[in-house]
């Protein structure tokens, strides 16, 4: 079977088929075009993508995946947001509440793990022959652009922007390498993002998108508008080829698959006339090596030899991308040493040949017309199936996937949203291969542990030896080590999992892990690695270890991008007698870092297109970052802050007493339901105890709330039981729809006074009308205009003294002031100061209602005429019946 072959069993075959299912996807979402459609420049649309307005809560994130074919030729990317920031607003915003948008190349971005002070200024990464030393570049003030990008590519890198109300950007091959890429719009970051919040009152932001990606019709034309001209290395004529040109040392039988080709055909081009060549490397291969032969300088249209002292012939190689003379991964004089590249990526490479320094001076005679010739040989070196590392005497071993049978399963592949969905029946066939891939148990997509099958280790268990595997392994020139390698192959549509290696023995591990995407790695080229605990490549945004000593290596490398990842595992003093101690390894894709710490819930989504699926993690109320493992909240803060929110609704009892010795029933039941619910509610809100579900008990708390509050002002009324109860209906329908529908919104409290406001007026109004109906008017009254109005003045002037005698005014305004204070501490509520100011809210709201209370003066009403009887009635009485005595 061949090396870089795929299999999956289920569940994970079912999502792999999300991807292969691309072109139906397309024709669903997307308007495409055929190669026929050209426009300018020989270029046809080969994607378009729209995607509608979708809202970005605070603390939340979305993901777009944008797939480019090896023949495109730019992605025009256009997203509109309702975003408003300036350069001035951006640097007081803090980074937890930041909107921002990322790029990646092959998997998500995870700007989470951050560290913070490289959110502050631009930081510029570089190469190291292949190898990557800075991991991302975060601008606060640049923009997202067309010029943005620099050197992004790779499995580290990251560039993230403070997100813009207009954001257009064009991206070429120029610039970026086909594959898949990834765009993130994030509103917020750091480890409080994914801590699960009391409440949150941060703002969110919409967006919407528009990706196009445009294709040269051929692929011999490569640029922006397909417009410039690429020569691939093809192979005119094969050669012998004798492997001691280049190897020396033991072994030498194993190297067996070389391709070697030459080029007859002559090339010339003159001073600043830059020549592209691509080649395409299909599989991991340990060297790629270009000479140029033949090489002289001309004057054209003679042929005649020039000075060449001082000319030279540069190259400027580059993977996946056209070099420059300032954006490459190799360069040098190909005129005077061969272009050596060692365990090369996998992909295609382009190579520029740019003549510099050229003689103008023939025979004495000025020619500006001189010309650099040569011819080009390459060979592309490869070991045998199982075979790797420098002289091809390491042992390979692939890790693929073995299914033991055909696999039918039904998948549902929709989003309610759109309203596009419904049920694919997929089958799969089994082949064999050097892997066995068991699924946990409860596993998500995309997550089991891999076992080589090679014979010398066996299936039973997740863990596998290396003493057998790495007993064939011969010693390479480096004293005292030897290299093993494993490849694994990350499924398309499963970047955002993670890899998780684990080592452990009785004794001092003596070996190092080196860990490449797409090629070999070794000491000078490497995206990950781990020698001990002091050094590692736990400063890089996608790697992280724990808890590993000399008995024991584990770390996991964050996110990773589809395709073939290569560990290489050195191992050191290789000439000590081995003993019985084993050294186990083991090697799984799991979906949230450490099963998030056992401190949260793993949750997995798909990006925007549906392709894709991701994982995150969803802490508890004391923990965050990206795998629940950063304590944001000490134990003993955690039991301050169970206190206080618990036992602030003590202050409940106030009123509920008030109420009972008043014997306000209604009212009684109200505050004391609403002090349990709310004491409940914050017992599981801060992860004590959970009498229901906690969507139960939030809409218990903020319903009751808000009628306590309401049910205050109706008190204060004097309007008959019937009314009363027409109003307590209405309210109780109106704070459900509240308490129901975003019930944590600041604007609640507005609404909440203003219906009890509302109320109260209301209870006044019914009050005031039964006043005026037990009026008589004679037809004689209605005819005495001043009679009238010295009657009217009267009743308004009674009104005005029984509004003044109705209430005790200061408990009134101290009412409104612990009110008014209620509603500061509801509007300075944030994440991190909840707990103080929700308490206080609790002691307020509950003090306010017990004023309010107390401000309202008990007064006898006739239950006929709804009056007040008047005071001297009963003194007129005893002097009427002490003068009729004798």
């Amino acid at each position: 079977m061949a090396e870089n072959s795929i299999l999956f069993c289920f569940p994970s075959c079912y999502f792999t088929i999300l991807a292969r299912l691309f072109v139906f996807f397309s024709l669903l979402f997307c308007c495409s075009h055929s190669a026929n459609q050209l426009g300018p420049y020989n270029t046809f649309t080969v994607s378009s993508f729209s995607y509608p307005t979708t809202n970005v809560r605070p603390f939340d994130l979305r993901y777009i995946r944008v797939d480019l074919p090896a023949w495109f030729s730019s992605v025009s990317i256009s997203v509109q947001s309702d975003v408003d920031l300036d350069a001035k607003s951006i640097s007081k915003v803090p980074k937890s509440t930041l909107p921002l948008i990322c790029i990646r190349d092959g998997s998500p971005p995870l700007p989470d793990v951050l560290n913070s002070s490289l959110i502050e200024l631009v930081s510029l990464f570089e190469s190291n022959e292949g190898k990557t030393e800075v991991a991302v570049t975060v601008l606060v003030s640049g923009s997202f652009s067309n010029g943005s990008f620099q050197r992004i590519q790779g499995p580290q890198n990251v560039q993230c922007y403070p997100m813009q109300r207009n954001i257009t950007a064009t991206l070429t091959n120029e610039q970026i390498s086909p594959g898949v890429w990834y765009l993130g719009l994030f509103n917020g970051i750091g480890p409080t993002r994914t801590q699960s919040k009391m409440i949150i009152r941060s703002p969110s932001y919409s967006f919407s998108a528009n990706i196009s990606v445009e294709g040269c019709a051929t692929s011999t034309m490569w640029g922006q508008y397909c417009n410039q001209t690429i020569d691939p290395f093809s192979c005119s004529q094969a050669y012998s080829y004798n492997p001691k040109e280049n190897f020396s040392g033991a072994n030498l039988q194993t190297i067996q698959n070389v391709v070697s080709c030459k080029i007859f055909e002559s090339y010339c081009h003159g001073e600043g006339e830059p020549k592209v060549y691509a080649l395409e490397v299909l599989g991991i291969a340990e060297q790629l090596k270009i000479v140029a032969t033949n090489v002289s300088f001309t004057a054209a249209p003679t042929n005649s030899t020039g000075n060449a002292s001082v000319a030279n012939l540069m190259y400027f190689a580059r993977h996946g991308a056209m070099p420059s003379m300032v954006l490459y991964d190799y360069s040098g004089d190909i005129s005077k040493a061969p272009l050596i590249i060692r365990t090369p990526k996998v992909g295609r490479w382009f190579v520029t040949i740019l003549p510099t320094n050229l003689s103008k001076e023939v025979g004495g005679i000025q020619n500006s017309n001189m010309q650099a010739c040569y011819s080009i040989t390459w060979q592309l070196l490869n070991c045998p199936v199982g075979k790797a590392g420098l002289n091809c005497s390491s042992e390979k071993y692939m890790l693929q996937v073995n299914c033991s049978r055909n696999i039918l399963g039904f998948v549902y592949i929709g989003d309610p949203d759109s309203g596009l969905s419904g049920h694919f029946l997929f089958s799969f066939t089994s082949q064999d291969s050097f892997l066995q891939t068991v699924l946990r148990r409860d596993s998500t997509p995309f997550e089991s542990y891999y076992l080589p099958l090679s014979g010398k280790v066996s299936p039973d268990s997740a863990d596998f030896p290396l003493e057998p595997l790495s007993s064939n392994s011969s010693y390479s020139n480096e004293i005292d080590t030897s290299w093993m390698y494993f490849l694994l192959n990350i499924p398309r549509g499963a970047a955002g999992g993670n890899i998780h290696i684990r080592m452990t023995s009785d004794v001092k591990i003596n070996y190092e892990i080196y860990a490449r995407y797409g090629g070999l790695p070794s000491l000078d080229s490497w995206d990950y690695y781990y020698a001990n605990r002091t050094r590692s490549s736990d400063g890089s945004m996608f790697f992280t270890s724990y808890n590993s000593t000399e008995e024991k290596i584990d770390f996991y490398i964050l996110y990773v991008k589809e395709g073939t990842w290569t560990f290489g595992l050195r191992s050191l003093n290789t000439t000590i007698i081995p003993s019985n101690d084993q050294t186990v390894m083991s090697v799984s894709v799991e979906r949230c870092p450490k099963r998030c710490s056992s401190h949260g819930a793993c949750k997995v989504a798909l990006d925007a297109s549906g392709l894709a699926s991701y994982s995150f993690c969803s802490c508890d109320r004391t923990h965050g970052g990206f795998d629940c493992s950063i304590e944001i909240v000490s134990h003993q803060g955690h039991i301050w802050q169970s206190i206080a929110l618990i036992g602030s609704n003590a202050a409940a009892i106030l009123p509920a007493y008030w109420a009972l010795r008043h014997k306000a029933f209604a009212e009684w039941v109200i505050f004391t339901s609403s002090g349990i619910s709310s004491g409940l509610y914050h017992a599981c809100d801060v992860g004590t105890w959970c009498a229901l579900s906690f969507g139960v008990l939030q809409f218990m708390d903020f319903w009751l709330s808000f009628m306590a509050v309401v049910s205050t002002f109706i008190y204060l009324t004097t309007i008959d039981e019937v009314s009363k109860r027409a109003i307590h209906t209405v309210v109780a329908i109106l704070t459900a729809l509240m308490a129901i529908t975003k019930a944590t919104r600041s604007s609640n409290i507005i609404l909440v006074m203003a219906i009890g406001a509302l109320g109260l007026l209301i209870g006044w109004l019914v009050e005031f009308s039964a006043n005026l109906s037990s009026l008589s008017f004679s037809r004689g009254f209605c005819l005495n205009v001043p009679t009238r109005r010295e009657t009217i003045g009267a009743q308004l002037s009674t009104l005005v003294r029984t509004l003044l005698r109705r209430f005790r005014w200061g408990f009134v305004l101290a009412g409104f002031s612990a009110l008014a204070m209620a509603a500061i501490s509801w509007k300075l509520e944030s994440s991190e100061s909840y707990w103080i100011w929700h308490s206080l809210w609790h002691v307020t709201i509950y003090t306010s209602s017990l004023l309010f209370l107390c401000s309202k003066v008990d007064i006898i009403i006739n239950s006929e005429n709804q009056t007040t009887p008047d005071g001297n009635y009963g003194l007129t009485r005893q002097d009427s019946f002490s003068r009729a005595e004798p």
